[in-house]
């Protein structure tokens, strides 16, 4: 059986001719890239695909016999599994019908696989640009932060600038009420020195009017006594 019969025998189970060769096409090629990767490809019931590394060696030349050295390379293998195995041996007997001839796989076990690797992955490469996008927040978070600092710094600042200011415009007041002070006593004080020097003056003119006006009249009594 080759691919094209092998198409033909599956295209009645699955509505057609082009939905069965998808079909196999999609489960060879999702086969070849899991092996090739790495990767070991177990069907239950059927068998394992499965890469093997072999190393280098030597062998023979079967026309010539001669010995060549063989590298070293890697090889697909196929292992049959017991079902598989039983069935060619004859130890079990092909089902009859429609039934299928592989075992089906145990309720359960289709959740994982590739879909679950690709949530992962998926998961992996959220996670990791979280973190990437927490790193580069982190230096704009501190440059904020030492912002926010400078500016309460400053508003305090200002804020005792303000305060201060009263307490220096109350105490210059002061200075300049008692400057005014000190300089109208200054003042004050020769004009009161003025007042009392000129006090005594004015006594001394009204005694010498007084004695004046006293020897006008002895000297008028004297006459009228010639």
């Amino acid at each position: 059986m080759n691919k094209a019969q092998l198409v033909e025998a599956i295209a009645d189970k699955l509505g057609g001719r082009q939905q069965a060769a998808d079909a196999v096409d999609a489960v060879l090629d999702a086969m070849v890239r899991a092996v090739v990767a790495g990767d070991r490809v177990s069907v239950t019931g059927f068998g394992s695909f499965e890469k093997v590394d072999r190393p280098a060696r030597y062998a023979r030349n079967p026309q010539t016999g001669e010995r060549v050295r063989v590298k070293k390379t890697s090889v697909p293998r196929f292992r049959a599994g017991q079902g598989f195995k039983d069935l060619v041996s004859g130890t079990k007997k092909l089902p009859k019908g429609d039934e299928v001839a592989v075992k089906k796989a145990p309720k359960g076990s289709l959740t994982g696989g590739a879909s679950a690797t690709v949530k992962k992955a998926a998961a992996k490469k959220t996670t990791a640009a979280k973190k990437a996008a927490a790193k580069k927040a982190a230096p704009a978070a501190a440059k904020k932060t030492t912002a926010a600092k400078k500016t309460t710094a400053a508003a305090k600042k200002t804020t005792a600038a303000k305060k201060a200011a009263p307490a220096k415009t109350a105490a210059a007041a002061k200075k300049t009420t008692a400057a005014k002070k000190t300089t109208a006593a200054k003042k004050t004080a020769p004009a009161t020195k003025a007042a009392a020097k000129k006090a005594p003056a004015k006594k001394a003119t009204a005694r010498s009017t007084a004695a004046k006006k006293t020897t006008t009249a002895a000297k008028k009594t004297t006459a009228r006594k010639k």
